[in-house]
């Protein structure tokens, strides 16, 4: 039973979307996991130049439903509650996706998978990772970046605390590292679309 205040947060993401792709028979849904400052949402804007899909960037959806975010616990529920119903809905619609959040637990990724295999949707999963040198650099030099391209309020301080809640993805994945070239996986994602 969908209650009132998801309804409505679905409805205010949902809002937010703009121009979505033409819908398929058989959407591929591509679920992108990693830390914080691993270069996830660079990998999702390159997919999306290679495929028309619509990506779902977990931290401009929670800044559309909690403009001064807490990232609290109960904040973070119904957040993902919400995408969570938003993906099952545009999956039939046979709307593409792309949803690019950490997606560090695989308790959480099972909800991603029950979604893809109730609506027979072909699951693509992608774990994004960069050394932690590199993750510390961009990290840091995003604290000094206020434009709007910058989406992310994660610092290293976060990203140290969130590496120890990583969970190994259980099913068959693609794992790239952002700090070489992308290219060659970004082949294989759409190959694996495409096939």
């Amino acid at each position: 039973m969908e209650n009132s205040q998801l309804v409505a947060d679905v409805g205010q993401l949902s809002e937010g979307l703009g121009q979505l792709p033409e819908p398929m028979a058989e959407p591929a849904f591509i679920v992108v996991s990693g830390l914080p400052g691993t270069g996830k949402s660079y990998f999702c804007t390159k997919l999306a130049e290679k495929l028309p899909f619509a990506i779902l960037e977990s931290d401009v959806l929670r800044k559309t439903l909690f403009p001064s975010p807490s990232y609290s616990l109960e904040e973070s529920a119904r957040l993902f509650q919400a995408c969570h119903l938003l993906v099952e809905r545009l999956l039939k619609k046979g709307i593409p996706l792309i949803l690019d959040a950490t997606n560090l637990s695989e308790r959480y990724r099972q909800r991603l998978y029950n979604i893809a295999d109730r609506l027979n949707a072909k699951l693509i999963l992608v774990r994004v990772e960069a050394p932690a040198e590199v993750v510390r650099q961009r990290l840091e030099a995003r604290q000094d970046d206020d434009s709007p391209h910058n989406k992310s309020d994660a610092d290293w301080e976060i990203y140290q605390k969130m590496k120890t809640s990583v969970d190994k993805i259980s099913r068959n994945h693609y794992a790239v590292d952002t700090s070489r070239d992308i290219t060659p996986v970004l082949d294989k994602v759409v190959r694996a679309v495409r096939r």
